[in-house]
């Protein structure tokens, strides 16, 4: 029996991103292949015109999944009804400004919008944000839109988290379908961490632990540490534009394993309100490792920490703490 479609809002539609990820959506990558989808894309009134020609491909490129376009700069109509929204919108930082600049524009538009979420969404709306500083726009995001459960908001750190398992697969030369169960552990930022320690390859003999099979713990500590937290950079620097293609990708794969559940024994890196666990502050939006079913994600629990890894985690949960106090300054 066919399925009622899902409507799936992109903020920031017209932009780079939004661009590389409707026909993903519209294809079939994010919600499954029998899954039909009606698009709301959001943009600023200066994109207008771009949007409406993102509008005018989707149309023609006769995606069979998709059952219709809304593209609209009107905030309300955007969210109206719809039971999935990626947050792709936000003001980028220019150069010359400070952080506490960016995170106040960010700030505006993040109450705006998830006020419009509250008031407009599905009550089982499920939230992504990707605009940076994505943890703490996030945080934002459910203070203004209280009837939202904190489970349903989230933001996306999948994209380093794929990064990770992409240095791996490099590293030791194997397909990067083969390798899981890597994290990212904190904000979406320079100091989160990526940890190889509990991930896992498989092999022809039998899963295998990546720091056995690497047997250099120096460049797990270093090199890969922090070509992942760099990556963006140097696409930037490559591109002389940031990732788009591999942020698109990673959402889809973000709200494809959240919906449809995550593999058995495979768990991803989520962007998720802390409970506590792994001694993190409750009530900041910080990533951990998460195993996905019926709609729902729940933290790993019970992993080894070394004293390496806590010093790590530590340090970026005290940058988000730092994210969380600037933002509220600039809500006062």
């Amino acid at each position: 029996m066919a399925k009622n479609p899902l409507k799936v809002l992109v903020t920031g539609a017209a932009g780079q991103i939004g661009y590389a990820l409707v026909p993903m959506i519209a294809r079939g990558a994010m919600l499954g292949p029998d899954q039909p989808v009606i698009i709301h894309m959001l943009d600023i009134s200066p994109a207008a015109e771009a949007l409406n020609g993102v509008k005018m491909e989707l149309v023609d490129a006769s995606f069979p999944l998709l059952k219709g376009v809304v593209a609209t700069t009107d905030v309300v109509e955007a969210c109206n009804g719809v039971n999935i929204a990626v947050m792709v919108g936000g003001f980028p930082r220019k150069e010359g400004m400070e952080r506490k600049d960016v995170m106040s524009k960010n700030v505006s538009i993040y109450k705006a919008q998830a006020s419009a979420l509250e008031k407009h969404a599905a009550p089982d709306c499920k939230v992504l944000v990707v605009a940076n500083p994505a943890n703490t726009n996030a945080l934002i995001l459910k203070e203004f839109a209280p009837s939202i459960p904190d489970k349903n908001i989230t933001c996306l750190t999948r994209l380093d988290h794929n990064r990770a398992l992409g240095q791996i697969s490099e590293k030791l030369n194997v397909h990067v379908g083969d390798v899981r169960n890597v994290i990212i552990w904190g904000n979406h930022s320079s100091t989160q961490y990526p940890d190889a320690n509990h991930a896992t390859v498989n092999t022809v003999n039998g899963d295998k632990l990546v720091p056995e099979l690497v047997g250099d713990d120096k460049w797990l500590k270093t090199e890969f540490i922090a070509t992942v937290q760099q990556r963006g950079a140097a696409i930037i620097k490559a591109r002389k534009l940031s990732s788009a293609l591999s942020a698109a990708s990673s959402a889809c794969d973000h709200i494809r394993d959240w919906v449809l559940g995550t593999p058995k024994g495979n768990w991803v890196s989520m962007g998720v309100y802390s409970d506590g666990s792994y001694g993190i502050p409750a009530g900041l939006i910080y990533s951990f490792p998460v195993t996905c079913d019926k709609g729902e994600w729940s933290i790993v629990q019970g992993l080894k920490i070394d004293e390496f890894s806590r010093e790590k985690m530590d340090a970026t949960a005290k940058e988000l703490m730092e994210e969380k106090s600037l933002a509220y300054s600039c809500l006062n």
